[in-house]
């Protein structure tokens, strides 16, 4: 069993303007979540969002602590959220299992220290999508299965954008200190997520786009509104989303996607929206 991680820092606007295609995809680009047998860890220090990917075989993992929380286990400072885009599995929270079947999701509060990933199957191995960010209370662990999440559709065929929003965090539902998660899915022949665009200057956000072939790709639009770059973004693949930066994107498919904030603001509505007119 393995447990990497590598740290990203914070870039400002006018430097990732001047940045060609590598440079963007080395700063914001998740490429490596899930391997077989390993937890990997992207430490960001954009609202000190970790983005995480635990892909159990046959043995269970643990969730250990990685050097950049300085702490003794994982969570003594820090909350986690946990989502099942694989097989089935459970994940087990101080001696309590909690079953997970796929786009289901866990949240563990600041202060759980035993916790470990399961696959039911290793032949169809569960694949956890781990957010975590920093805590300053503990919250009970509730397990928040896709069919209990708060549903929202929108969008239609003919803008192409006709989508089904499951937020698992919201006011309404389970207790956070300042995780806000939830999962968009575009019905068949829709593509476009989030256009018109916006940002959140008072959180950070990541978004995991799966659900796609692997010929498929999402073209995630990014940088500042009057400055707009992107990424080409293929399945599993996850794209860190700093404060200032627009978050948009188009696939030659359709596709899923979860959608991560962390920051000062836990209000879903609560956006900088940016005209049509004024992108560049």
């Amino acid at each position: 069993m393995t447990t990497d991680f590598e740290i990203r820092f914070a870039i400002d606007p006018v430097s990732a303007a001047t940045m060609n295609t590598d440079e963007l995809r080395e700063h914001f680009l998740i490429e490596e979540l899930f391997t077989l047998g390993g937890v990997n860890w992207t430490y960001s220090h954009y609202d000190r969002l970790a983005i995480g990917g635990a892909t159990p075989g046959g043995t269970a993992l643990a969730l250990e602590a990685i050097k950049p929380t300085g702490t003794a286990n994982f969570l003594d400072r820090r909350e986690l959220i946990a989502v099942n885009i694989g097989g089935a599995g459970s994940i087990s929270v101080d001696g309590a299992s909690h079953k997970l079947a796929a786009r289901d999701m866990l949240y563990v509060g600041m202060g759980a220290k035993a916790v470990s990933f399961a696959s039911d199957d290793a032949d169809e191995p569960a694949k956890f999508y781990l957010i975590s960010a920093p805590a300053h209370a503990s919250h009970p662990s509730k397990l928040i299965k896709i069919d209990d999440a708060k549903r929202v559709d929108l969008g239609s065929q003919a803008t192409s954008n006709e989508r089904s929003i499951f937020q698992f965090i919201h006011p309404e539902g389970a207790k956070t200190c300042q995780l806000v998660v939830g999962m968009t899915t575009l019905a068949a022949g829709s593509v476009w997520n989030t256009m018109p665009s916006h940002y959140h200057d008072r959180r950070s956000e990541a978004y995991l786009y799966f659900d796609l072939a692997d010929d498929a790709r999402v073209v995630h639009l990014m940088g500042e509104y009057d400055e707009t770059r992107h990424l080409m973004v293929k399945n599993e693949e996850a794209v860190l989303s700093p404060s200032w930066s627009i978050h948009s994107g188009v696939g030659t498919a359709s596709y899923t996607f979860i959608w991560a904030m962390a920051g000062d603001n836990v209000d879903y509505t609560d956006v900088d929206k940016v005209a049509m007119e004024e992108l560049r």
